[in-house]
């Protein structure tokens, strides 16, 4: 019998993931929390956007709160930033293979947030 983990005998799916060192959601939650990173993702399916064009798509993120989460998903290889060298210098953001690999999952929760929309949206 496989030894069982300390943080995945509370997990309904322990036994599918009791091989794996760590919870593979713990993963997920890692690389996606973050309060604009899922926004971010979603602007980029499909997408190739400069910072500006973020910030527009993002009124209410700072430019330093951005530029922060912008940071973390190129560090967790979900996106990709190229920059041009030109003066001003041109900065573009896409999605990586393993950012477009999310997509099936945020359009999954466009889907619930649609379905739910008026039971949330006067709470929010």
């Amino acid at each position: 019998m496989t030894e069982q983990k300390p943080f995945h005998n509370e997990c309904h799916m322990n036994s599918r993931c009791n091989q794996y060192d760590r919870c593979p959601m713990v993963t997920v939650h890692q690389i996606i929390s973050g309060k604009w990173k899922l926004l971010i993702l979603w602007y980029l399916n499909g997408k190739t956007l400069r910072f500006g064009d973020l910030q527009r798509k993002l009124p209410d993120a700072t430019q330093k709160m951005l530029t922060k989460q912008l940071r973390s998903l190129e560090q967790d290889q979900l996106i990709i930033r190229t920059v041009y060298a030109t003066v001003p210098p041109k900065v573009e953001y896409r999605l990586s293979d393993i950012g477009q690999d999310l997509i099936p999952l945020l359009e999954s929760m466009h889907t619930f947030g649609a379905k739910h929309y008026t039971q949330y949206d006067e709470n929010l």
